[in-house]
């Protein structure tokens, strides 16, 4: 049975990752915060969909990344424009990816939680994505280099 530690560590994780499918979401579909954020809070945490059973996910996590990504939207993206090549910019990279950049980038700005297990998260979330391509790696960099940028001092050389 698992600790009550890890059943809070595995609620966040889900809570990030459908975050994630939120913004992909919103962008996709054109639609709002509210709409999005009251659909997964009322029927995909802990439901059962054709047989399917979601897990149930830390609510407040959720909301409040969905809400600061929104929020920070313009920050984020410019942080991770400047992480990528110049060629590249953020409109065109694939949605999914952007989505989790603007996740992970929003819990970097707004939260207290170390770098490192932002970055791990977020691409563990890319993994599960996209498990055999390079996107993992590439999330791995680009959150690197934001995170560089929005918490320098977590990168001090001891």
């Amino acid at each position: 049975m698992p600790s009550n530690t890890d059943n809070r560590r595995q609620m966040r994780s889900t809570a990030r990752f459908y975050a994630v499918q939120a913004l992909f979401q919103m962008e996709a579909a054109d639609q709002s915060y509210e709409s999005v954020c009251q659909e997964f809070l009322d029927h995909r945490f802990g439901a059962e969909i054709e047989g399917d059973l979601y897990s149930d996910a830390d609510g407040d996590l959720f909301q409040s990344l969905v809400s600061d990504a929104v929020n920070y939207q313009a920050r984020i993206d410019k942080l991770t424009d400047s992480a990528l090549v110049e060629k590249w910019p953020i409109n065109r990279i694939d949605p999914t990816i952007r989505a989790l950049f603007r996740a992970a980038g929003a819990e970097l700005i707004q939260s207290g939680t170390p770098v490192k297990v932002v970055i791990s998260e977020f691409v563990d979330i890319a993994k599960a994505f996209f498990p055999d391509g390079r996107e993992p790696k590439f999330v791995n960099a680009v959150l690197d280099h934001m995170a560089r940028d929005i918490r320098p001092d977590e990168f001090v050389q001891r």
